[in-house]
């Protein structure tokens, strides 16, 4: 019976080692002990040169799952996998995790792609020079005095006939000055 295990692999290869895992069952012949191998990631927002873009982030860094029947065989094919460092585990033992568990991990996956966090980054930050974008001070410049992440704004102090006017606007609708 396959189990869910989670294996310890380089930070940044994670892709690499669930690829050459499926491979290397292929050669070996062992498709059947490897059900599923997968990366969790999530979808996140982000606020760059003004514009929201959306990108994938992984939300295990440094861990892939695999759906296993623990055999020798299968346990040496991932345990000699480049970029592996081992299973999560007592003594370095494979320990298997439930489904229950496992689905929690799929679940935040399935749930971040159905809905993307409104986990928002930006460019900028207290005190940097910003120009505004658009709207009615459109190519105005000014210093960014608050950051409300929940509700995406940032407040921008524009000098508007020899004084600072605190403006709010959306994230996007700012850029970083050069």
């Amino acid at each position: 019976m396959a189990r869910w295990y989670i294996i310890h692999a380089y930070s940044g290869f994670e892709n690499k080692v669930r690829d050459s895992i499926i491979s290397e069952a292929e050669r070996l012949g062992l498709s059947d002990g490897v059900e599923d191998v997968q990366v969790p990631t999530e979808t996140i927002t982000e606020v760059k040169r003004g514009k929201k873009v959306q990108t994938e982030r992984k939300f295990m860094p440094g861990y892939v799952l695999a759906k296993l029947q623990m055999t020798d065989d299968v346990y040496h094919l991932v345990k000699n996998t480049p970029k592996v460092t081992g299973f999560l585990g007592n003594d370095n033992k494979p320990q298997p995790i439930s489904e229950k568990e496992a689905a929690r991990y799929f679940g935040g996956v399935e749930e971040a792609k159905s809905a993307p966090k409104q986990q928002i980054s930006v460019d900028y930050e207290i005190g940097d020079q910003v120009k505004v974008l658009d709207g009615p001070f459109a190519s105005f410049n000014g210093l960014v005095e608050e950051l409300d992440f929940d509700k995406q704004k940032v407040k921008v102090g524009v000098s508007i006939f020899g004084r600072a006017t605190p403006v709010e606007l959306d994230f996007e609708q700012v850029e970083l000055s050069k």
